[in-house]
């Protein structure tokens, strides 16, 4: 270019006017763990082993953990878990309800924000990935962007991987967004007050009172705690803060954790072992809320409400309710909306 060519964007022109610069936008993107395409072997097995090779995930060296991924899991685990898929998948979408619900998330909260906040969604493994709802945000003129993970409490294995993820969308920009990412939210007052919400309305529509009431809430490796991830932590004081909020006793709404995988020690109580033992002991009717999830999903709705009642039934139980998720309830989306307000503060309405 010859210097007495310019540019179209000169030093009288606003970045707004150039032809392919668009208007500088305020965008939040809301973020999920993932989910198969199909409740097929073939797509849950791409799925796995997206999920399964994330060194957060699985921290274990990748000469020992590879071998046993590539040779053993992916061979055998995708058929079973297509089938678990299948029971709970919505035919008239073709749809997991984590994608239904994390999708009718973020369609609450755009018609909540309007034109102030771009709202967005993505899949931590699978689809729509992070990369690529960011990129298509950058395009669309989002120069500050807020990554709102929706797990309640922080993992490494979670929170801390989305963040990984971002940080590596962010290295194939030549125009980077500014970033921010929001804290946990597992003491959040308006999170604390939702879950009571919907609970009271579950249990109120019950026709039996549950003599326990499961606070169950997904496993994790015993050494990562010891490691100093602080997510058991996490999980007692939403626990704590539920049950004062509800008025229980820790005997009657005991914290447990489930989806317990490999040979390794995991945290404990085993929701399941909780539940056969409940059962032995005479306990005749439970439910059992997930508040580390805040939309249903395979965990909840296949391993929970299908599985754990079945688990219960058989070891003597007579009644048992998985009290719903979050997911797109208005208390949900008043719970998200307050984050993002409080998080783009400075972002949004500062000119």
């Amino acid at each position: 270019m010859d210097s007495g060519d310019t540019p179209t964007a000169t030093k009288n022109h606003r970045p707004g006017d150039h032809p392919h610069i668009p208007d500088e936008k305020c965008a939040a993107l809301i973020v999920n763990l993932g989910t198969p395409d199909e409740a097929t072997p073939k797509a849950v097995r791409r799925y796995l082993r997206e999920f399964l090779s994330d060194r957060r995930v699985v921290d274990l060296p990748r000469a020992l953990w590879l071998p046993i991924l590539h040779g053993v899991i992916l061979n055998v685990r995708p058929a079973a878990t297509a089938r678990n898929y299948a029971k709970i998948w919505r035919t008239e979408s073709n749809e997991s309800p984590l994608r239904y619900y994390t999708r009718a998330q973020a369609q609450a909260l755009r018609d909540a924000f309007g034109d102030a906040i771009t709202v967005d969604w993505a899949m931590r493994y699978g689809n729509p990935s992070i990369v690529e709802r960011m990129t298509a945000l950058a395009k669309a003129g989002a120069t500050r962007i807020l990554i709102l993970p929706l797990y309640p409490q922080y993992s490494a294995t979670t929170t801390g991987s989305v963040v990984d993820a971002v940080g590596a969308a962010l290295g194939d920009m030549r125009w980077q967004p500014a970033i921010r990412t929001t804290p946990p939210f597992h003491d959040e007052p308006a999170y604390i007050s939702a879950l009571a919400s919907v609970m009271r309305r579950r249990l109120d529509a019950l026709d039996w009172n549950p003599e326990r009431v499961l606070i169950s809430f997904h496993g994790l490796p015993e050494r990562y705690f010891f490691a100093g991830d602080p997510y058991h932590c996490h999980c007692a004081k939403t626990a704590r803060l539920l049950r004062e909020e509800m008025g229980w006793a820790e005997d009657f709404s005991p914290m447990t954790f489930q989806s317990i995988f490999g040979r390794e020690k995991w945290l404990e109580p085993a929701t399941e072992d909780v539940l056969k033992s409940l059962a032995g002991n005479g306990v005749k009717k439970v439910a059992v809320v997930t508040p580390g999830f805040v939309a249903d999903c395979i965990e909840t709705l296949e391993e929970i409400a299908i599985a754990a009642r079945e688990t219960f039934l058989d070891h003597g139980g007579e009644a048992f309710d998985a009290i719903p998720c979050l997911n797109d309830s208005p208390e949900m989306t008043t719970l998200l909306e307050k984050i993002i307000r409080r998080e783009t503060a400075g972002w949004v309405g500062a000119d």
